[in-house]
């Protein structure tokens, strides 16, 4: 037998306490079977002890024992020297059993040993020192360089998994940091403030320092190392290209270079964005960046144009932000000037002072303004007619205003000028048409036909609306103008706004009407003053005088007038409780001519109210009833007294509030509630109760008991809602009959009112679920001997109406034969 080391025998008692093969034991028979081992173990330890049966008495080892694994013939495997993963991390053996002749009886069979890995190496960078460089105002984020480490440990465990992080830049203004490293990767970028901050100009070479750990930088006994880095800054040289600018009409070939971007390395890949969406784009880029326009433009279509280049590496992904480009296109005068409309036309007056603005004539170039293309030269080059002669006008030849440049103009020689002006540009002319509208002054004042239009007696109840009096002026003016139009006004004479004049837009005549309701008692006699005035104002020097007025005499005669009421409907409410004599409102009437006025109520159909003949106080005769009525309307007439006794009527409407004074009562006819004889146990039937007076937005309240504590034992009453109970039997013990059962139903009013109301509920057969009733003698319907009596009553009457009928047409008969026979007799036989 083999003797185990001490040491070796402690070591198998930790395998066994943690295990080292797949199946967690220290010996087994010969089969395949796999070993995890951690590098670094000490040497002699034991892995695992096969056993065979006889005739095996030895094992045999072979494969990748690289002098460390070895077997004992007892089957006891184990190692002989420390494990080291980096050099090989996973060893395939065999196993073999032998018998005394060496003989293999059993296997080999494989055995596979996997150097776990432990964190014994250290990350190590490629290189001491890197250098590298990057432009300005490159894409944050896009790296421009790396740095790499190596570690020889398991990559897929953390002792070999590295972290990489910039420790140091220098310098470091404001203390912000430009650069940025991707600890995964070790890809170095520009941070956003370095993309924007780096300038060669004033710092172009930075420092720095970066460090990689093992096991994800996450454990404080991973190993790490560092390098430094140089990066120089570089000029960026992607920069938005100066704004260009091209001529419209180009007639060279096309496409025509304009302009160029490049990107900081060569490989970039170019494209254009419009972000005018236009549906018709004129520019390409080449992969060497140059821009080209690939069409001619028009610069009256669209004078500018603004896109982007964007630089893509070979991913299409931007290098960095997109340059504007900015193109201007460039006037030629390719446009004639065009008149502002067909004919333009001015107005002129009559008086019109020499060298005055008559207006101004815009016309229009399409062409870029205020350059030489569009600067246009106007010339009157036609007068029609020339009369008095020619040069009546002048046009200023740059702003296009028109002056009168001679005599004054009179319409009634000429009304209407018509000019033809050449307007004109550096390369191109064109012709318009201006007309000069001659217009009459209003040097001309109305003129009255007449001064006073005598009086005019009208009587108070003439309707508004009606026309009293035509007046009628005159003016000198151009007809149909301002100036001539005549406007009537009454200066005097009618303060309240009773009367109006409208003008005849034809004949200028004006139409004195009734504006206001006339009133004799207010006034009786108007002297009225009108005065006639043209919408456009008077030339200097001219004034209205006496001509322009006029007058005349309104005499109002008086009309006997109905009493008028203060309103038309008057309103009071009342609770119908009030005592009878109780004032519940008032009216008041006056009578235009100062008359009394008696007042009576028409209309009073329930008699409840009067009132006072003299005062007009409306009082209660009787009592009110809200449920009856609950808005009691009457007329009040209001007759003068003396006079012709007109009247006049108005309306009283009483709103009676509601008090308690109606006791519940059974919503409907219950006399069909019925129950099934014999009851089979307790019944119930529903009923449901209703008050007369007005209810709360709730509805009502209503509370149920027995109208009788002896039928406490028999019946029972419980409340379903505000309106509505059910009634149950206690016991099953009745008879075949009607049971009126009282109920007691209390409103819950202020005050509250209860009533006793009789509840039939029948007991009787039932089929079909319906009550079935025997049918018998009803009372008030005649037996079968009283029908029969009836019936030969009805037959005997109908037969006497007949017999009298009948004599009645016989007797008739012969009263017309024998006046037939005389007149007959009386009258001569002719020829």
């Amino acid at each position: 037998m083999v003797q185990v080391p001490l040491h070796c025998l402690c070591f198998l008692a930790l395998y066994l306490a943690t295990g080292y093969s797949q199946e967690r034991k220290f010996s087994g028979p010969l089969e395949p079977m796999t070993f995890s081992i951690f590098e670094g173990q000490e040497a002699s330890q034991v892995i695992f002890q096969f056993k065979a049966s006889p005739p095996a008495v030895n094992f045999k080892l072979t494969g990748e024992t690289d002098g460390i694994f070895q077997i004992q013939p007892d089957g006891l495997l184990y190692h002989n020297k420390t494990l080291d993963r980096e050099t090989r991390a996973v060893h395939k053996l065999q196993v073999s059993a032998l018998d005394a002749q060496g003989t293999v009886v059993e296997g080999p069979v494989p055995i596979t040993i996997e150097v776990k890995d432990i964190n014994d190496n250290r990350p190590t960078f490629l290189q001491k020192k890197y250098e590298g460089s990057v432009r300005q105002n490159s894409r944050p984020g896009k790296p421009f360089m790396y740095v790499n480490a190596t570690d020889l440990d398991d990559p897929a465990t953390p002792n070999g998994q590295l972290i990489y992080e910039i420790v140091i830049q220098l310098p470091k203004i404001n203390n912000i940091m430009y650069f940025q490293i991707n600890n995964k990767t070790g890809a170095i970028s520009l941070t956003l403030d370095g993309s924007r901050a780096l300038d060669p100009s004033k710092n172009s070479n930075y420092n720095l320092v970066v460090s990689v750990k093992d096991m994800g930088g996450q454990n404080e006994n991973s190993f790490s190392d560092s390098t430094s880095v140089d990066i120089v800054v570089k000029e960026n040289i992607w920069k938005k290209p100066e704004p260009v600018e091209i001529f419209e009409n180009l007639t060279d070939p096309h496409p025509i270079k304009i302009t160029q971007v490049q990107w900081n390395e060569p490989g970039a890949q170019y494209v254009l964005v419009d972000k005018e969406k236009l549906p018709r784009f004129p520019f390409s880029i080449d992969q060497e960046g140059v821009i080209y326009v690939t069409q001619p433009l028009d610069r009256e279509e669209k004078d500018s144009y603004v896109f982007y280049a964007v630089a893509k590496d070979e991913a299409g992904q931007p290098l960095s932000y997109p340059l504007e480009i900015r193109v201007k296109v460039k006037d030629v005068n390719d446009n004639p000037p065009t008149c502002p409309s067909a004919v333009t036309v001015f107005e002129v007056q009559e008086n019109e002072n020499i060298g005055s603005n008559i207006g101004t004539l815009i016309a229009h170039d399409k062409d870029e303004e205020n350059t030489a293309n569009s600067v246009l030269v106007y010339r009157i080059v036609d007068q029609v007619p020339a009369l008095p002669k020619e040069g009546l006008f002048l046009v200023q030849t740059y702003s296009g205003v028109f002056q009168l440049a001679e005599q004054s103009l009179k319409k009634q020689d000429t009304p209407q000028y018509n000019l033809t002006v050449e307007v004109a540009d550096k390369d191109f002319k064109t012709l318009c048409h201006v007309q000069i509208h001659v217009i009459d002054i209003n040097d001309q004042i109305p003129i009255f036909e007449k001064s006073d239009y005598g009086n005019l007696t009208v009587t108070e109840d003439t309707v508004v609306g009606s026309t009293i009096l035509t007046i009628q002026a005159t003016d000198g003016d151009e007809p149909f103008t301002g100036s001539s139009k005549i406007l009537y006004r009454i200066t005097q004479g009618d303060s309240d706004g009773r009367l109006g004049v409208d003008t005849d837009p034809q004949t200028n005549a004006g139409y004195v009407i009734i504006k206001k309701p006339l009133d004799f008692e207010t006034a009786a006699i108007h002297d009225i003053v009108f005065q006639a005035e043209n919408p456009e104002p008077l030339v200097y020097g001219v004034n209205y005088n006496s001509s322009s007025s006029a007058t005349f005499k309104l005499i109002v005669t008086d009309v006997n007038e109905v009493p008028e009421f203060s309103q038309r409907i008057y309103q009071a409410n009342v609770g119908e409780d009030v005592a009878v004599g109780t004032k519940v409102g008032n009216v008041t009437a006056r009578d235009p001519e100062n008359l009394d006025v008696s007042y009576s109520l028409g209309d009073n159909r329930r008699g409840w109210l009067k009132i006072n003949p003299v005062t007009g106080e409306i009082s209660t005769v009787a009592p009110l009833d809200r449920e009856a009525e609950s808005v009691y309307r009457v007329q009040v007439v209001a007759t003068e007294v003396g006079g012709s006794s007109l009247s006049s009527t108005a309306y009283f409407h009483l709103t009676l509030s509601d008090v308690n004074d109606n006791p519940p009562r059974l919503a409907k006819d219950d006399s069909g509630l019925f129950l099934c004889h014999p009851l089979q146990a307790t019944g119930t039937v529903i009923f449901e109760a209703t008050d007369d007076d007005q209810q709360s937005f709730r509805g009502p309240q209503f509370d149920f008991s027995l109208g009788s504590d002896m039928l406490q034992n028999t019946w029972e009453v419980s409340r379903i809602n505000g309106t509505h109970a059910k009634l149950c039997t206690k016991h099953t013990d009745f008879e075949e009959r009607v049971y009126n059962v009282p109920i007691r139903i209390n409103d819950r009013g202020q005050p509250p009112l209860e009533g006793i109301v009789s509840l039939p509920v029948t007991f009787c057969k039932c089929v079909e679920g319906s009550c079935f009733r025997a049918a018998g003698h009803q009372s008030g319907m005649p037996t079968v001997g009283m029908a029969v009596g009836i019936l030969l009553t009805t037959f005997l009457v109908i037969g006497i109406i007949l017999a009298v009928v009948f004599i009645r047409i016989k007797k008739n008969e012969g009263k017309d034969n024998v006046e037939s026979a005389q007149a007959s007799e009386a009258q001569p036989l002719k020829n």
